[in-house]
């Protein structure tokens, strides 16, 4: 089984879609071992208890030195055999040397169509607040490997999602997590379960199951 440790730091939305395609069978072969909280007193950790798995909160904030931030977080990853790292709403910049070590081990899901509207400040609503700002009349979101750049590692799956006349950021931020956030993080994360995905050259290659 794929252990998976889920990285948050609000209502957990994408923890709870995570959670149920665990339970319904959509994600197979993989389950939560941890829920890391960047923030105490989030729904997120409502919802990890709720369904019984383990949680910590490890906030930045209560570390006088960033290196002893960054090694509680890794230790907090890396003490339940962790083989995946999603984050799912996390807001907090990961360690460098966290990044290093679970190379090609960490997804994140951006709600918009990468490469637009990503990057640095762009998280939130803020990418839907510039979507509209822009007028463009497809926006989506986009589940991808984490490398030390911002929203710049390898493209695993794209959903795109329509705006719409009359749409508000909160209206196209919920759309988006609808239509696009809750479907394609528990795909991606079915499909590595499988060991149908793989990196080449920086590009996302999915095919059949490895064989073991």
């Amino acid at each position: 089984m794929l252990k998976l440790t889920v990285l948050v730091s609000g209502g957990g939305t994408n923890l709870q879609a995570i959670i149920d395609a665990v339970n319904d069978g959509r994600i197979q072969n993989a389950g939560i071992v941890r829920v890391i909280s960047s923030k105490d007193n989030v729904k997120a950790l409502d919802r990890a208890h709720n369904a019984g798995i383990e949680t910590r909160v490890i906030s930045k904030r209560s570390f006088d030195l960033t290196e002893d931030f960054n090694r509680a977080l890794i230790s907090a990853i890396d003490e339940p055999g962790t083989d995946l790292i999603v984050l799912a709403g996390f807001l907090t910049v990961l360690p460098p040397e966290l990044v290093r070590k679970y190379e090609n081990r960490i997804i994140n899901i951006h709600p918009s169509l990468i490469p637009s509207f990503c990057g640095v400040g762009f998280y939130g609503l803020k990418v839907h607040e510039e979507a509209l700002r822009r007028g463009v009349r497809i926006t989506g979101a986009t589940v991808h490997f984490v490398d030390e750049g911002c929203d710049s590692g390898p493209i695993i799956l794209q959903k795109a999602v329509n705006v719409l006349p009359g749409d508000t950021p909160e209206i196209l931020q919920h759309r988006v997590m609808e239509e696009a956030e809750w479907k394609i993080l528990p795909e991606a994360i079915n499909l590595i379960a499988g060991g149908r995905v793989r990196v080449d050259n920086g590009k996302v290659l999915i095919g059949k199951a490895e064989e073991k």
